[in-house]
């Protein structure tokens, strides 16, 4: 199950920006898994929650944006989501068209929030 190396990079990139904003604290980090990565966004949650639990960042959210497959066609230069292994372009019925994305695994954002420390 990759996917436990996939939430402990998360978290790797989380920390290193909690080391460059210190004065902040992290709220949800959005990753953007394509339908064709191969990962499972159950499992990745399962294995964030894990991670997380007991640690400072447990009360991090993990939002994920599932990404469909995309394809452009030569012929016309729609861009259109494929469904059901049909790949004929939308608009004008080509069956070659070429692969777009739908692969990505990527950070897309990280909410944080500042505070500021209290001196009495």
């Amino acid at each position: 199950m990759h996917e436990v190396g996939i939430a402990n990079s998360i978290l790797e990139a989380t920390r290193a920006e909690m080391a460059r904003h210190s004065a902040a604290r992290p709220l949800r980090i959005t990753v953007r898994i394509g339908e064709l990565a191969a990962v499972d966004p159950d499992s990745l949650q399962f294995c964030f929650a894990a991670l997380t639990r007991g640690t400072e960042l447990a009360a991090l959210e993990l939002k994920i944006e599932p990404c469909p497959r995309r394809n452009c066609c030569p012929a016309c230069g729609a861009e259109f989501t494929v469904a059901d292994y049909d790949f004929r372009c939308t608009q004008c019925g080509e069956e070659r068209t070429e692969f777009v994305s739908g692969d990505q695994l990527e950070l897309a954002s990280l909410e944080m929030e500042s505070y500021e420390s209290s001196t009495a």
